[in-house]
């Protein structure tokens, strides 16, 4: 493992240690790390589209995310 995976892992337990985390309309535009989330030693914010499914995972640190009250026919305002 490089030291840059090593480091990716560490802070990533940290600031998300969920591995799945159930969200709604009402939390959306989603990002990870959540607000509810420690910042000071995760990965930087990044936004992940979920209206389209009522699934997605973070990039950086793999949590997965679903929209618990999805419906493919939900209209964005």
């Amino acid at each position: 493992m490089t030291q840059s995976a090593k480091m990716n892992d560490e802070c990533c337990t940290h600031c998300c240690d969920q591995q799945q985390i159930e969200v709604t309309y009402d939390d959306l535009p989603l990002h990870c790390p959540t607000d509810e989330m420690s910042l000071w030693n995760g990965h930087p914010k990044v936004f992940l589209p979920i209206e389209a499914t009522g699934k997605a995972k973070c990039p950086y640190c793999g949590t997965e995310y679903v929209l618990k009250d999805w419906d493919p026919n939900h209209i964005s305002h």
